[in-house]
């Protein structure tokens, strides 16, 4: 197949979350599958690694022509294109510290319309033409499947295309004044497609022109159909046999058996290694070095929708046990005050680092024994996924892709991978944290059973493509029959 998958983020040049990771590591995990795929994102600044095609493409919106420059990177079979553009050249991909950039209407329109030129462009290697499966994502691109349908179809371009609409996080609508819906540059017809509550949304758009749906994971996608849907739950329900879920993978630099920012490397056959990334971690923060004492961590944004006050509220409970806590992380003020003073008023105990440092994420997740993650929502998550393969265990909240991930502990069948507690509050969230911490000074081998089950499960990216693989074939014929 021919694959364009097209983001506001690709890691590893553009990342601020789940969405970056997942553009970079599904186009390649699906090349390694024998596919065509081509990524298209802005560029946001200049890349030493990506260069200038000599490639242009004129495009007309807002009541005027704009150029876009094609710039280029190869990688792991994978050919990156990125749209070169002056509304891309700022310092933030969506705002700056004065809020979201007041043109993000125009720079991710202009975005939509510049993917679907993209597969036409003489690269090397050849254009990939117009027989190709537009992989979209959130809202930044989901004016590509109206754009196909109002530019492009009438005048007898793409009609094969297929396009699939990536669901990461429905909280963020992209929505803009209605006024701006000249400037889209599309018939009046189509504004019922892009309306909503008397705004301009443009996930709406997606959800209702796309050919199919795919949230980030099984259990996320039954839960934007309602209140997870941030008001679209009903649209989402309707399209529900469109809608599906497929669980993002782990990319292979997070593997203890060979990754190069941790102390020692192990294998769920031979986890000696682990005991060594605990007492360096321990030594790194200075903490005392107490092989004994069972070591929490979190690795999070500090924001509502992480679950983090519930840290906050259980940290007097928490101390008051021979316990350490680690966090790092970053975001609301209030919130990282929580990690200062957690620090200063339990210095033996608790270390809290404002800010993020990708090697010391790598070195918490091999060194702590229980990975505390009490989302509010998580449409996916990823460090539950990193703290199985690491042999931590995780305890969650059982929402979205966590709930999907994490196997509460059931300890007369001897199953489960760590604590998933269902209801979001902190005594049930102290309830879960318990019964990992009794596993842990009662029941040594149970907990080791733990380990393994986490250390074995396959949240590798193959498995992830193939799933995506199955739907893309299943669009693409369906628009080869001239089924939409």
């Amino acid at each position: 197949m021919n694959i364009v998958v097209a983001a506001a983020e690709v890691a590893p040049w553009a990342k601020t979350g789940g969405l970056g990771d997942v553009c970079g590591a599904l186009p390649r995990a699906l090349a390694a599958r024998g596919h065509r795929v081509l990524t298209v994102c802005p560029r946001y600044r200049d890349w030493p690694d990506a260069w200038d095609t000599g490639l242009r493409t004129r495009l007309h919106l807002f009541g005027q022509e704009h150029e876009v420059r094609w710039f280029h990177a190869e990688r792991d079979g994978v050919r990156h294109l990125f749209a070169d553009h002056a509304a891309y050249r700022r310092g933030g991909i969506y705002g700056d510290e004065s809020g979201p950039y007041g043109d993000n209407l125009f720079r991710f329109a202009l975005l939509s319309r510049a993917a679907i030129e993209a597969p036409l462009l003489d690269l090397p290697g050849g254009p990939l033409g117009e027989e190709v499966l537009f992989h979209v994502n959130d809202w930044h691109t989901a004016l590509v499947p109206l754009f196909l349908d109002a530019v492009y179809r009438p005048v007898g371009r793409f009609r094969t295309a297929g396009s699939v609409l990536g669901l990461h996080n429905c909280g963020h609508h992209g929505s803009f004044p209605a006024h701006h819906f000249p400037g889209l540059d599309v018939s009046s017809r189509w504004w019922p497609q892009l309306e909503y509550a008397g705004n301009l949304n443009l996930l709406k758009c997606g959800v209702v022109t796309a050919d199919r749906l795919v949230a980030v994971s099984p259990t996320y996608a039954r839960e934007v159909q309602g209140e997870l849907g941030f008001g679209l739950g009903p649209l989402l329900a309707a399209r529900g046999r469109a809608l599906g879920g497929i669980l993002n993978g782990v990319d292979d630099a997070w593997d203890p058996a060979t990754d190069p920012k941790i102390p020692a490397r192990y294998t769920v056959e031979d986890r000696a290694g682990k005991a060594v990334c605990k007492a360096a971690l321990q030594a790194q923060l200075g903490l005392p070095v107490r092989p004994e004492v069972p070591l929490l961590a979190t690795v999070s944004r500090l924001d509502a929708q992480k679950g983090i006050e519930l840290v906050e509220e259980s940290l007097e409970w928490l101390m008051a046990m021979d316990v350490q806590l680690v966090m790092l992380g970053s975001g609301a003020p209030h919130l990282e005050r929580v990690l200062r003073e957690a620090e200063h008023r339990w210095p033996e105990r608790a270390r809290g680092w404002v800010g993020f440092d990708e090697t010391l994420a790598h070195r918490i997740e091999a060194g702590a024994d229980i990975f505390l993650m009490p989302s509010r929502f998580e449409p996916c998550g990823l460090n539950q996924m990193y703290s199985m393969r690491y042999g931590t265990i995780p305890v969650v909240h059982a929402t979205g892709g966590l709930a999907d991930t994490v196997e509460t502990f059931d300890p007369a069948r001897g199953t489960g991978t760590g604590w998933a507690f269902r209801t979001f509050s902190g005594e049930a969230f102290r309830e879960a944290i318990w019964w990992a911490l009794t596993t842990w000074w009662r029941f040594p081998e149970a907990w080791r059973g733990l380990q393994e089950r986490g250390m074995r499960q396959d949240f590798r990216w193959s498995r992830s493509a193939a799933e995506y693989e199955a739907v893309y074939t299943d669009v693409l014929r369906l628009r080869g029959a001239g089924v939409s």
